[in-house]
């Protein structure tokens, strides 16, 4: 499946050469390679255990790979990788903090004047849908304002990717919908680069430009897809849309190739 946006011409973002994982004498991802572009979404889909999370955090510099070289914005990562922003399923938000306070945490971490705090968190509020419920708690807010909040508080010092594991796994299906709308807009808004994981294939094909679909462990990409369906999508619309439903089979038929060839 090929088509949406074209995004060869952009740079490269992050770059995996032959990367591999093992610990111990178990070999958790096989040799990988991955490509993602500036301004992409890009989902790893596949199973549990398949080694997505894995991918994840050689991005995010916590973890340093068995093998293979990773690059990213053209330099090698060594440590921590500050300059991304990683939301889990899991609930970070303190919750003796509001969620102005929340969002704002981060910029106050790196000494940004106290004005510029105020106007850049006032405009993820805004972003987010999340100005009227700036002064609550955490447990004044719905599951889906909270999920708002974290991305927000993830956003808020503009890193160059956005990493996200999982985040909407923990709600139900209906509270997801609006979850994917919400998301999708806020980083075409924030010209924002994205690395996404699920097991969720609906998900992965709604979101995605690209899905790279990975097989059983060892993990390795076992099919590349492009979602034909632009940046700017209407994901309402599109749910309806029979491309909607031959992109979730072509990423399904993908996954179940490989676990044949695995047999």
């Amino acid at each position: 499946m090929s088509g949406g946006t074209v995004t060869a011409t952009r740079a490269e973002l992050v770059g995996l050469d032959g990367v591999s994982v093992r610990f111990g004498d178990t070999e958790v991802l096989a040799p990988t390679s991955i490509q993602v572009r500036e301004r992409e979404f890009v989902t790893l889909f596949g199973p549990s255990g398949c080694g997505k999370s894995t991918l994840l955090n050689i991005v995010a510099g916590l973890l340093v790979p068995s093998s293979g070289q990773v690059r990213f914005d053209g330099k090698a990562i060594s440590g921590i990788n500050t300059r991304i922003g990683y939301m889990t399923q899991d609930d970070t938000l303190l919750p003796w903090r509001t969620v102005r306070a929340n969002v704002a945490m981060p910029l106050r971490m790196r000494g940004v004047p106290r004005p510029e705090i105020a106007d850049r968190v006032q405009t993820y509020l805004r972003l987010l849908d999340l100005e009227h419920a700036a002064d609550r708690y955490p447990a004044q807010l719905s599951g889906g304002m909270k999920r708002r909040a974290l991305l927000a508080r993830s956003m808020i010092y503009e890193p160059r990717m956005l990493l996200m594991d999982e985040p909407f796994a923990a709600v139900d299906a209906r509270l997801r919908e609006g979850l994917h709308d919400e998301v999708r807009r806020a980083v075409e808004q924030a010209d924002q680069t994205v690395l996404f994981v699920t097991h969720d294939v609906a998900e992965a094909a709604l979101l995605s430009d690209r899905v790279l679909v990975l097989g059983h462990r060892p993990g390795r990409v076992v099919a590349e897809l492009t979602m034909p369906f632009g940046a700017n999508r209407d994901l309402r619309r599109l749910r309806l849309s029979e491309e909607y439903l031959a992109a979730q089979l072509a990423v399904r038929r993908a996954l179940d190739t490989a676990e044949e060839d695995d047999d």
